[in-house]
């Protein structure tokens, strides 16, 4: 018989190819334990170290969770499916909405960390925002939690000369958030660039975002343009790629948008 692809791949990430089905079937559901070492070792005849990488695969890809002294479990934690263009929309954060919403449905959010304070921003904001080299931002860092799992790092930045004495230099922003509060200064959003990129966490990053050894985490730099073009904020975000689906739902005809300067 012909060998295929699949049989020349190592064991151990065939072993994980079927385990990986077998989750995705359901015959192994959240906080499901997973088969063991040793159960490994004698049904696909294999080694422990072959076995152990197998279980690292699905770890590293964020499917399943090692629990010190139990085993290994499918992980319960269900991805958070992004709506990029939907959470954006005026009729979101216009009417008093979280942008959160469009993505978690009736799950629990909550920002378990969050500080305001004015700053010099970094040239490649200062950059993007057009300031002056005397211009401060107003900076607002976030965590997000869902379900208790931390899953998302946010740094946001504002001029001071456009947010100064608002609700947006408050850990409270209000009803719709700061997009509301932009609206309400005369600087209301109608133009959004997201810049997605993806690399390995630093330490501080896993420790933060509690994420599983292996785990990559994807970075996304949004900036919020007025009708003018003005820009009128620089949010960068650190995502936990185990916790996310990024969906974009758009039309096929290009739509005239404002000049980004």
């Amino acid at each position: 018989m012909a060998t295929t692809d699949d049989d020349r791949r190592p064991k151990y990430q065939r072993i994980a190819d079927s385990l990986r089905e077998a989750i995705q079937s359901g015959d192994y559901g959240p906080g499901d334990r997973l088969p063991g070492e040793n159960d490994l070792m004698t049904t696909h005849g294999v080694a422990r170290m072959t076995a152990r990488q197998a279980l690292s695969v699905l770890r590293d890809e964020g499917v399943a969770e090692a629990r010190k002294g139990a085993g290994v479990f499918v992980r319960a934690f269900r991805p958070i499916r992004r709506r990029s263009i939907e959470r954006l929309a005026r009729d979101q954060w216009g009417n008093g909405r979280s942008i959160w919403s469009a993505d978690i449905e009736n799950r629990a959010l909550e920002v378990d960390r969050i500080t305001v304070s004015e700053e010099t921003a970094p040239d490649r904001i200062s950059t993007v925002l057009n300031l002056t080299a005397d211009e401060t931002t107003c900076v607002r860092r976030r965590r997000f939690v869902l379900d208790g799992k931390p899953v998302l790092l946010a740094t946001s930045y504002l001029p001071i000369p456009l947010v100064a004495g608002s609700a947006i230099t408050q850990e409270d922003t209000g009803p719709g958030g700061t997009y509301a509060r932009l609206a309400e200064l005369g600087y209301e959003p109608v133009h959004f660039r997201e810049e997605i990129r993806s690399r390995m966490p630093s330490k501080d990053e896993v420790a933060q975002l509690a994420m599983s050894a292996g785990t990559p985490v994807i970075l996304i730099c949004r900036t919020a343009y007025t009708d003018t073009g003005h820009p009128v904020e620089v949010n960068e975000m650190t995502l936990d790629a185990a916790s996310y689906v990024l969906e974009y739902d758009f039309d096929a005809n290009p739509r005239t948008t404002p000049t980004n300067g």
